[in-house]
């Protein structure tokens, strides 16, 4: 039997490779069917932002890799609800869907259902 994934990514889009290396390990996870989750705290929440513009940057959108994750079986997403609230940000309209918000009771009941957790 597949050991399950869940990945915490925390890192916001455009601060480094490990936004995009988290969503590359949750992609590849599904590719093989391996029940895998994300979970975005801290900054990474910013990834969640419905617009952005990787331009400005010179990198690439992470909307796409984020649309893509259901395609690949990735269906369990959250987000702490903190790290919205501490950022300003909605608990709704985000660039996935869909999306569960949880508490750190739940995020810490969450994190117990997985056999491993990498943290990015």
């Amino acid at each position: 039997m597949a050991k399950s994934l869940l990945i915490i990514s925390r890192q916001a889009p455009w601060a480094g490779p490990d936004a995009r290396e988290a969503l590359d390990i949750a992609l590849a996870g599904g590719a093989f069917d391996l029940p895998v989750a994300m979970l975005f705290m801290d900054d990474g929440v910013l990834q969640l932002a419905p617009v952005q513009n990787a331009t400005l940057l010179q990198q690439k959108d992470l909307t796409a890799n984020l649309q893509a994750l259901s395609m690949f079986g990735v269906e369990d997403l959250f987000a702490c609800r903190f790290s919205l609230n501490e950022r300003g940000m909605q608990a709704t309209g985000f660039s996935v869907d869909p999306l569960e918000v949880l508490d750190d009771a739940q995020i810490a009941a969450l994190i117990d259902r997985y056999d491993q957790v990498i943290t990015i």
